[in-house]
């Protein structure tokens, strides 16, 4: 049976390469890694400086801090 060209359905153009959306996981990932790195921050500085891992002291903040980067990069790539 042929297809009349009339019922066809259109090309539905997608976006290629730099134009492409973001996969769904994205956005809910990069938030994750910003509240999580503010969370680490707030734990820290709430906890007298001892935890979330006792023996590193002032690196806590730097983990925290590089774990929010993270998810702040990560909003140069969202679209």
């Amino acid at each position: 049976m042929a297809r009349d060209r009339k019922t066809e359905e259109p090309a539905v153009e997608r976006a290629e390469g730099e134009a492409a959306p973001n996969a769904v996981w994205f956005k809910p990932v990069m938030i994750g890694f910003m509240l999580l790195g503010l969370a680490w921050i707030l734990v820290f500085y709430i906890s007298g400086m001892q935890f979330p891992i006792p023996g590193l002291d002032n690196w806590n903040l730097a983990i925290g801090l590089g774990i929010a980067l993270i998810g702040f990069l990560m909003t140069t790539r969202w679209r």
